[in-house]
Order: structure tokens, then sequence, then C-alpha cells
């Protein structure tokens, strides 16, 4: 036995019991080792449940619990007399309950059993004895449950010294408040609160400066809370974002121990039990979590994504203290006309809570995985879902090279038209798109781009994809007026008075043309919409939050296509993809359950029509139909286009699939004549349409 043991006092000694026959060899060497020494012993059973304490179930088997306790008390007392303790807890995790057991009696030796040690390199997620091993900070005894006679002979045993790790106190909310309040005044960014000169992009400009180096000096939760809000210019002003945009993390990796702590905290096992090897160098450290590459047990490759044990407890700390600040001062008007407080920390408790739980990122990337499904040159990494959890995410090493060192050839071309089209399709259709493809995010490998890191991605809700389909076409048509509209449409602002509309109209009209008349390379439809975002910051009108979000991406995206091929047309991609967009879409009304569907939502509305003109003209009792008349000339003209140009684009493509399936060998004769019909009778409506409205 080492001299550690035999040098030092042994007054408390704990063993752990699941009342089987090994682990009662494990109880009797104990109680006999406590013996040597005067200590007393301490038994433990750990009771797995496997209901909610709640409900029924869970009470009776807490019952079962006070049962066990009784039983084991017996037994305690008979091997041990005064000196024995017994103790039984109700806990999911049974080497954590151990672990805390001890610490909370002040444990100088933990005894566990052996059984189920054997074989390290099978994945042992329920081996309890190891766990304890590697997690207890008092010494830890293994004994040899696996042969007949078990004593206390120091043959039998496997000491290991707990590591005794000093105790992180919890950061104090008052301190932390003091310090930030510190540093903002050492930035002089009391002028944040001062009525600044709206026309003034100076003062501005310095005042985005001083916050940005506050931020850096106040560490790497408030490097982050700046990256979130760079993305964000419907909230604040164009040079906080530019300014906020150059904001880099300078945060010191985590050591080594660290990395394996939390690994191993959440597998439950040893990291060698799963791992063969964990690269040292981390590949980026990140204000919340660190990336490692590793291989598997079995040889796989992996990336490994760690979160820093403080991270949660940093972000909730200083999120409390914005709370407070955003609740406080979020309704002085001098500093609304800057930045809307309220909003802000929203945006911010919501990303960053998302980023700290690792499974909605696994989430984001199957859901990925099932966007993408259509696309053979555009992929995702695999997760080993197993192995993940809310802290530790395992995925598989995408083993190629930056974007632009992929080889020349079509199928670098093909690529990256599909990953262009592929945002139009993420944005417009399934309205769920990667919020950052930044280079570094876009891998080339086995002659596909993989898409990396999904902790930030966007949502577009229904009636904004619709807008935004409209809005393309405008873009695509360079119909300015028509595209203003449609703007205006999606701020809910057509009905606003005080908006100079000529000449909202007027910067629309010279971002359009400007872009339309750039080089093919600058031809970009994501920084397009950026400025139209900025346009409408300006006119009060700012665009919803999560379209600002996607013409970042769409800017970042285009750059990457650009790269690869200088030569694609981003509106003609989009054009082609709405074209069959549009083609499909008609595909589904002419479906017969979607027409059954749709013939009974007229037959509703028009039987509410009949009743209202009844009660119109009282023929029928109950409240009289009333109706508001407004004179709103822009909102009649955008009902009125937008009429025209469905009938007309619903028209054109009917004319289209009356000629494809005319050159069919296997469609019907009756399809192309049905489709010739149906686009008379639609041409015939645009132009009655058009001449009842001269």
């Amino acid at each position: 036995m080492s001299s550690n043991l035999q040098d030092s006092a042994i007054r408390r000694v704990m063993v752990g019991t699941d009342r089987s026959k090994t682990a009662d060899q494990a109880v009797r060497w104990a109680t006999e080792f406590a013996g040597r020494y005067g200590a007393d012993i301490f038994v433990v059973q750990v009771i797995v449940p496997h209901h909610p304490a709640t409900t029924e179930f869970g009470a009776a088997e807490h019952t079962r619990a006070a049962a066990a306790n009784d039983e084991l008390a017996h037994v305690v007392r008979q091997l041990a007399g005064e000196r024995g303790r017994a103790l039984v807890i109700v806990d999911p995790d049974p080497a954590s309950a151990i672990v805390r057991a001890a610490e909370r009696e002040a444990i100088d030796v933990l005894v566990v059993g052996n059984s189920g040690m054997a074989g390290r390199k099978e994945f042992l997620l329920g081996n309890v004895p190891n766990r304890i091993s590697h997690n207890s900070r008092c010494t830890v005894i293994i004994v040899n449950t696996q042969s007949e006679a078990v004593g206390p002979r120091s043959e039998s045993l496997h000491v290991v010294q707990g590591p005794v790790e000093p105790q992180v106190a919890e950061p104090h909310l008052g301190s932390r408040a003091v310090q930030i309040a510190t540093v903002m005044a050492k930035h002089g960014l009391k002028e944040l609160f001062s009525q600044p000169d709206a026309s003034d992009s100076s003062i501005r400009r310095q005042q985005a400066r001083r916050l940005r180096t506050a931020l850096e000096e106040l560490g790497p939760t408030f490097s982050k809370l700046g990256q979130v809000l760079s993305t964000r210019p419907d909230l604040l002003p164009e040079e906080y974002i530019e300014e906020l945009a150059m904001l880099q993390s300078q945060v010191p990796p985590m050591p080594e121990h660290e990395v394996v702590r939390v690994a191993e905290q959440e597998l439950r096992v040893p990291w060698e039990d799963v791992f063969e090897s964990i690269d040292a160098k981390p590949l980026a450290a990140g204000t919340i979590a660190q990336v490692h590459r590793a291989t598997l047990e079995n040889g796989d490759r992996v990336v490994i994504k760690v979160q820093r044990p403080t991270a949660r407890a940093e972000i909730e700390q200083d999120l409390a203290l914005l709370e407070i600040f955003a609740r406080k001062v979020g309704q002085r008007p001098t500093l609304n006309q800057v930045v809307n407080m309220e909003a802000v920390f929203k945006h911010l408790s919501t990303s960053l809570h998302r980023e700290l739980d690792f499974r909605q990122e696994i989430e984001n990337i199957e859901q990925m995985r099932t966007v993408l499904a259509d696309y053979d040159h555009l992929a995702v990494p695999s997760v080993h879902q197993q192995l993940s959890t809310s802290r530790l995410l395992v995925m598989e090493e995408v083993q190629g090279a930056p974007i632009s060192q992929a080889p020349e050839g079509p199928e670098r071309i093909e690529a990256a038209r599909q990953l262009l089209e592929s945002y139009y399709k993420q944005i417009m259709v399934d309205g769920f798109f990667h919020a950052d493809p930044h280079p570094g995010n876009l891998m080339w490998w086995k002659d596909r781009i993989y898409i990396l890191d999904f902790g930030m991605v966007g949502a577009v809700d229904a009636n904004l994809r619709e807008h935004l389909l409209l809005l393309l076409m405008a873009l695509w048509k360079e119909d300015v007026v028509f595209l203003s509209d449609v703007t205006l449409m999606m701020t809910g602002s057509l009905d606003r008075s005080d908006l100079d509309v000529p000449r909202f109209q007027s910067e629309i009209g010279e971002v359009m043309a400007k872009y339309r008349k750039a080089a093919l390379a600058e031809m970009q439809i994501g920084p397009l919409l950026q400025e139209m975002s900025a346009i409408g910051f300006r006119h009060g009108v700012p665009l919803p939050a999560s379209l600002t979000l996607a013409a970042k991406a769409l800017a970042q995206v285009q750059l990457a296509t650009a790269n690869l091929d200088p030569n694609l047309d981003p509106y003609e991609v989009a054009g082609k993809f709405l074209t069959r967009l549009m083609i499909k879409r008609m595909g589904a009304v002419l479906d017969p359950k979607t027409l059954v569907y749709q013939s009974q939502k007229l037959k509703v509305r028009a039987e509410r029509v009949i009743e209202a003109i009844e009660h119109l003209i009282g023929a029928r009792p109950g409240q009289k139909l009333v109706v508001n008349f407004r004179a709103n000339s822009l909102e009649d003209m955008v009902r009125r286009t937008g009429r025209r140009l469905a009938l007309g684009l619903t028209a054109a493509a009917t004319v289209l699939s009356s000629g494809l399936t005319a050159m069919s060998a296997t469609a019907a004769d009756w399809i192309p004549v049905t489709f010739g019909i149906v686009a008379g009778l639609l041409t015939i409506g645009l132009v009655f349409d058009l001449t009842r409205g001269r």
C-alpha cells in the first residue's frame, strides 16, 4: 500500500455498492480497511430513477429508496457497529452522486470495486469505477472484486490519488458591474446618451470606435456581443456595424486538462475510452468553445468542439447586467435615436443562449442536410450524435482545403452555381439559412463544398418569403417603382404619411442602377440588399431583422461564388431559379387535392359574400355591413400591380407548360390543349384588367 495512505490520517472511508455479490466484496474489504485505521465507514447505494419524482411512479421509487436505506443501515451496523453509516441516494448518474457524497461527507478514502473495468478499449458509458477515479478529489482505491478472496492486501489494490484543484469562486455581480462601468467611463461612452447630430457621420464613427475598444477591453463575452450586433444593421447605424465587424476575440486557448475534464464530464468515461488521440493544438479558440482535431478509437478522424467551463456562467452574468441596463435606460428617447436597447438585449440573449447549447447546432446541421439534399456538390459534415451533448460536439473532420484552392474544372463551376442557388432556396423556399458563410466556413473536399459551423442560422417566415420573391422579381426586371413598393410592404409602411416616397424611390433606383451597371464579378444581390437596408434605416423604415441577416449572408456567399466562378451572373441564377419555382408552384396548384381544397375555400368565401350582401340590403337580420373607404393611391397601385404581375407570370408559365408538354412524346394530347386554353383565359383577364384600370 502506498506511503500516502500510511502517513495520512484516515478518519472517514466510503464505499459504493449496488448490493450485488461483487459489490458486497468491496464493502467487506472497505469495512476491514476502515477498521485497521479506526475510521468511520460510509456505505453508499445509488438508485437510478426511471420516472420523474412528481409522478406517482416517481413517488413510489422514493418510497422504495427509504426502505432500501433502512435495510442498508441494518447491514452496515452488523458489519461495522457504531462506526457504520448508510446512505441511499436517488440519482440518474451513480458516479457523480458518489463523488458528490464523498465531497459532502469529507471522505478521506473512497473504495469502489473494479467490476466492469475490463476491456478499456470498449465504449464504457456505464463504467462507474473509471469515472469516479477520474473525478474524485480524494484518494480512490479500486478493489479487485473479480477474484474469490478479497482482503485488504496491497497487491489487490489500485490506488488513485484524486486531483486536488482549488475551488473557483463564482464571480460577484456587483464587482463585475463596477468593472464594466469603469471601462465605459474610461472610453468616454457617456456620449452615447447625449443627443448626436444625425447628419454628422464622423461623430457616430468616433462613438462606434470607442464602443469597439471598450468591448475588446471588457473581454471575450462582450467581444462576442459586439460580433453578434455587427450582423444587425436594423438595430444599429451603419458606422457601428462597420466598427463592430472588426472585433476580434483574442481568447487564450483552454489548457489541455480543462478540455479533457469537460469531455469526460459529458462522455461520462475517461477520454481514452472513446478517442485514440486528441490533437493538443486547437484549430480555433473562441469565446464560447474550442475546436480540436481528434481520432476515435476505431480510427475515424473527427473534430471536437468543447465548451469552455466558465462560458455559461460568464455570459449569464453579463446578460443579467445588460438586462438591468436595458430596462433602466432603454426608454430614454435620446438613446433610442442611436440604438433600440430592448431589441438589442433580446437578440443578444436569444443568440448567445442558442450558441451555448450544441444540441441546437446539431439540429441545424441535420436540417441543412435535408435542405441541400438536391445538390450533389454541396454537403455538411456528419455528426456522431451518440457522442455529442449540449457542451460537446463530435463531427466528421472535413479533410479538404479552403474553397479558394478548389481545382479548376466543371465541378468547381457547378459547385459555385449550386451554392448560390441553394441560398436562394434556403431563404425563399425553406425559410432557414446558414447565416455566416464566410470563406473559413466553406471547405472543398471530394469535389464538394462543405458548409461548416452552424452556430449562427437565420429564419424567414412565410409572409416575408412571399415579399422577398416579389422583390427579387423586381430586381430581375429592373422595376424601381415596384421594388420600392414591395420594400414598403415588407416594412408595413404603406400608410406612412410622413415618408418622402419620391426620395425613397430615387435612392433605391440609384442603388439598383449602380449594381446592374457594375462588372459581372461585382454584380451582387446581397450587397444591394444591404444598401437597401441602410436606405430603409435612414428613412425610418428598417427592413425586418431576418431579411437584413439574409442580405449579409447573401453578400458573403456571393463573394465566395464570384471567386470560384467570376463569370457567374447572380441575376441569371436567380431568374432561372424563380422560373423553376413558379412552374413548380403551378404544378402544385393543379394537383387534384389542392384544387378540391381551393374550391372549398372559394365556396365558403362566396357564402360569406352573399351573407354580407343580404345584411347590406336588409334581407338578413343582424349587424349591418360596414364599408370603410380609404383613398390610398399607393396601396391601390401596389395591389393592382401585384395582381397584374401574378396574372402575367401565371399566363407565361402556362404558355411555357403548353409548349413543353406539346413537345413531349409521353404527355397526352389533351394536356397541352388544356394549358393553352388556360393561358388564353389568363391573357384575356390580364388585358381586361389593364383596360379597366385606365
